[in-house]
Order: C-alpha cells, then sequence, then structure tokens
C-alpha cells in the first residue's frame, strides 16, 4: 500500500489549477502508454471549478479528449437533466464543450430503478474493462471528503458485505439536502486504480480530513479511509482552511 501524498494549498482555485495539471499529465501519460485515459469524476461543489478549467484553453485542447472515457464514481437516482445529477453537472460544465466523442461518455443511469440502474453500470465496466476483469483499472479517480467522512456514496455506518465483492451497489442516505437515492463504485474498484485524487476544500471538512488522514483507522465511522490502492498512487490536495486541525501538515 502506497503513501498518500498530501499538498495543501491556499484556495480552492489553486486547488482547481493543480488538478487540472494532473488530469492533463495523466491522461497523455495513460494514452501514450495504453493508448486511452479512463476517468472516474465526481460530484458535488469542490470540482466545479476544475470542470470550468478542464474547459476552457490551454486543456481543451491538450487533454486528448477523442481518447478519454468518462465514468463516474457514485451517481444520484435522478434523471440526466433534473439538479442533482452529477453527470448533468459535468456535461453542462466540461463535456459539452470538449470533443469527447458521446460513446466515451459512460453515465450511470439514475433515472432506472435501483437495481436496473446497478446492473446497467456494473455492465459498462465490464465492457470497458480487459475482458478477464469485472472492471476497469482506471487510470484516474476523483473523489471529494464530506463533512461526516464519507467519499462517492460510502457513508458513515455499518459495511454492507456487498460492498466488498460487487462492484457497484444502491445505497439510501441524506447529505446535505441533496438526492438520498444513489449508486456508487466500491472500495475494490476504486483500490484498482492507478491514480486516486482527492480534492478538498473549506475549514467544514477539517474535521473529517484530520480523522482520516490523522485519525486511528475506523472504516465505518470514516469511510474515505477504505480507499487504500496497494498499488496506485493517492494525492490529496486540499486548502488551508480544510488542513486546519492537521498535525504538522506538510504542504
Amino acid at each position: 500500500m502506497t503513501k498518500p501524498a498530501l499538498q495543501i494549498f491556499t484556495d480552492q482555485a489553486a486547488i482547481s489549477q493543480a488538478a487540472a495539471q494532473y488530469f492533463l499529465q495523466i491522461a497523455s501519460e495513460a494514452v501514450a502508454t495504453r493508448g486511452r485515459f479512463g476517468v472516474t469524476l465526481s460530484g458535488g461543489s469542490t470540482p466545479e471549478e476544475l470542470y470550468r478549467l478542464l474547459s476552457q484553453s490551454p486543456f481543451d485542447r491538450n487533454v486528448p479528449w477523442p481518447q478519454t472515457h468518462v465514468f463516474w464514481g457514485d451517481e444520484r437516482l435522478v434523471p440526466p437533466d433534473e439538479p442533482g445529477s452529477n453527470y448533468g453537472q459535468a456535461a453542462e460544465l466540461l463535456l459539452d464543450r470538449v470533443p469527447i466523442p458521446a460513446e466515451n461518455v459512460h453515465r450511470a443511469k439514475g433515472e432506472l430503478e435501483p437495481a436496473a440502474a446497478v446492473a446497467d453500470y456494473t455492465n459498462q465496466l465490464r465492457d470497458f474493462s480487459d475482458g478477464q476483469h469485472r472492471w476497469p483499472h482506471f487510470d484516474l479517480v476523483l473523489l471529494g471528503l464530506g463533512s461526516d467522512g464519507h467519499t462517492a456514496s460510502l457513508f458513515p455506518g455499518s459495511i454492507p458485505a456487498r460492498e466488498a465483492r460487487e462492484p457497484v451497489i444502491s445505497v439510501t442516505a441524506d447529505y446535505d439536502g441533496r438526492p438520498a437515492h444513489r449508486l456508487t463504485l466500491t472500495p475494490p474498484v476504486f483500490n484498482d486504480a492507478r491514480h486516486v485524487i482527492f480534492l478538498v476544500a473549506g475549514g467544514k471538512k477539517a474535521e473529517a480530513l484530520a480523522a482520516v488522514l490523522q485519525g486511528p483507522h475506523n472504516l465505518e465511522q470514516w469511510p474515505a479511509q477504505r480507499i487504500q490502492p496497494q498499488q496506485g498512487s493517492v494525492t490529496w490536495l486540499v486548502d488551508q482552511a480544510a488542513a486546519s486541525q492537521l498535525n504538522n501538515p506538510q504542504g
């Protein structure tokens, strides 16, 4: 298991600039090495500025969009054109503004019933894989951190057994007034990624960030601790407000 890297920035704008550079670098290396770039995006407010940056110069022309394949780490079970859709957010801010082929956008179908949505997304993962695995080794996973310690739609509480054996599960959770019914990728998928990048901004996240990074392991209370790639890298890009409760932060 690789040790997470922590980088602390002055504010969310600086986080987004750094994340955009990572996105371009990882995408370029993946295409040069394997001919395609597979990434899972995250929802919520923190990545919005990153998506705006990627839709603008120089990223709109330098990222290898024709070889980029986009998935999502989780999705709210709402239609794609309704508020709350992670796909809808990324489409508006990024995907509709760059030359990515429509067939390269692999959205979770939030308009379906939970079981059907899980089955469809599971099949999409398998189809994108190499045929020998149930899910692909993503080149990049973008994740956030909730003030309760959740990431993607992995929330505090008892860990369901299916989380360890299924690549996609449905969950119900109330958080920040957002749609409660969701589906999410599971830790085995995230932990197979080549690069995982967490984006964390704001003082509301400070307690959770300190607990996840420096507190004792409590995988039920702090689900982000379940993200522990055995071979891939983990990088935390955080602002000073989020890092305010860390002991001896290095950044």
